[in-house]
Parts: structure tokens; sequence; C-alpha cells
């Protein structure tokens, strides 16, 4: 099911399914949309919860306590029906709790709780994970990966577009191969506050970013006034993409957490980026999206 966000500046719709973002537009810009709409022939998706995982596992595959799992690309969150909590003018609360169809990919009791609200033209999106366990701990991951519509109006190009950050930073890229990481690393920027966007620059796949000192950056365009701005205080890793030549639209991607390394299933425990919750415990976070 669709549900909305309204005020005077903006309209949001969230579908039940996976409690996805799938519109964000400036009713006050000429209905301007900026999420990706998901043309199944590109890429089919807008901008999926990544939840238990993020990115992939060697054969997609783990261990828990010595017992082999099967896990898919990014969790199973995103391909889930969350039920609704509370619906208000301002905001919409979405949950997902353990089941048997969840605990046979993964052993773990959870409720994921979903939350967005929206301030003028400022989406606000905010997870609780709990562990409803008494006495095992919860291991996981979440991560945000919403599209942007690139270029945002019609007479525009891709490379028209640049992400720019507030002040000088440096950065280098962990390279991925068949979805996972590889050990390897590659400069992307060195004390500067523009990355230009171009195709190439995805060629082999997203820009991982692990050490980054910046919490917020804008998608801005060199020929109009349109832009997106992100923010995401406390998150330790970053991705940026788009799926290939001619795709229109770039994700910005938040993450708690990373692809695994080349090699063999290992135990989830073990995995970069698995968070460990304590029995009866909540993790919470937030990022926002500002449409302008």
């Amino acid at each position: 099911m669709i549900f909305s966000l309204e005020n005077d500046q903006c309209r949001v719709t969230v579908n039940s399914h996976g409690a996805e973002l799938s519109s964000f537009i400036r009713k006050d810009l000429s209905n301007l949309e900026y999420i990706w709409q998901a043309d199944p022939a590109v890429w089919v998706r807008h901008a999926p919860v990544l939840f238990p995982i993020v990115g992939r596992l060697p054969l997609d595959t783990y261990l828990h306590e010595g017992k082999e799992y099967k896990l898919p690309q990014h969790g199973f969150a995103r391909d889930q029906q969350f039920a609704l909590l509370s619906q208000t003018g301002e905001e919409l609360i979405f949950s997902l709790k353990a089941d048997e169809n969840t605990r046979a990919l993964y052993p773990f009791d959870f409720e994921l709780i979903i939350r967005y609200q929206l301030r003028g033209n400022r989406l606000i999106v905010g997870w609780q994970v709990h562990n409803r366990a008494a006495e095992q701990e919860l291991l996981f991951s979440i991560g945000a990966h919403p599209a942007f519509r690139c270029p945002l109006l019609p007479d525009e190009q891709f490379e028209d577009y640049y992400f720019e950050f507030d002040h000088a930073v440096s950065f280098e890229r962990h390279l991925l191969a068949g979805g996972l990481l590889t050990g390897q690393t590659e400069p992307v920027l060195n004390e500067q506050t523009e990355l230009p966007l171009t195709y190439e620059l995805f060629a082999d796949d997203a820009l991982v970013l692990k050490k980054f000192d910046f919490t917020h950056l804008t998608l801005r365009s060199r020929t109009s006034e349109r832009a997106v701005r992100l923010r995401f205080d406390g998150f330790p890793y970053l991705g940026l993409w788009t799926k290939g030549p001619g795709a229109p639209f770039v994700c910005v991607e938040p993450w708690q957490g990373v692809a695994s390394t080349a090699g063999g299933p290992q135990e989830l425990a073990d995995k970069e980026g698995i968070l460990n919750l304590p029995p009866s415990q909540t993790f919470t976070t937030e990022y926002s999206i500002t449409v302008e």
C-alpha cells in the first residue's frame, strides 16, 4: 500500500512494501520529482532499506554459531511487507518484526521501525532496531540506498551534476569486484570541494568510502538551481552509485555497515560493520534529505 505525507511545499509517498520512499515532489516547483521512478528497464527500486546486512556476503552465505545461513545482497527487509504503526499529516511509522520466514535466513528476534517525518522541504528518515530477545545479542547492519533523478530537468545531462562538499575533502574509494571488497583502494579527491559526475566514475561499481570527515553533501547542477542535500551524522560508511552508462539517477547511500571482503563465508560476528546490540536494547539513527 502507498502512504503519503504532504505540506504546502512537498508531497512524499512511501510504499509499505519495504517501507520504501517512492516519491519526493516539490509541489511549489511545478511538481518536480526528485526520486528515481524505478523504471524496470534500468533499475527497479527507488530507495531500498538495507537490513540486516549492507552489501554482499561471499557466496551470499554467512555463519552464526557454526551454522550456515544464506542472505541475498543487502538483506531481506527491502522485499518484506511492513506494518503501518502510525500516520499523521507529518509522520509515517512502519514496523517489521522477525517471523518464521526471516528466522530461516537470520536467526534473530528483531523489530525494525522506520519513521518518515516531513518538515518543509526536508525529509527525516529515522531507524530503530530493537533486540526483542531476552538473552541473545543481535548482530546486524543497516543502510540507506536512495536514488535521485539525475538530471532533474529535461534540458540537462548527467555530467552537468556534481557532489558539493562544505569544505575541502580528501578520500579514497575501496574497490569492489563482484559486489565484494577487494582490499584495494584508489584515491578520489585530494583537498577538493567538488566531485564531478561522470559515468566513467562508476565503471567499476560503487564508490565505497570508509574514512571521511564530512557529514553531509549536496547533489548540484551547473545549469540550474535545483539540488538535493543529504545529512548523515554518525554514519561510518558511504556509498555513491549509479547503474551504468545512461542511467538517469545517482544514489547517495549512508551505511551502518559495508560489503564483505572477498573470500569464504565467515561468522557474522566477524564481518566488518556488524553492530552488536545487547538483549532488549534499541539502536537508533537517522539521516535527512532536503530538496532545493
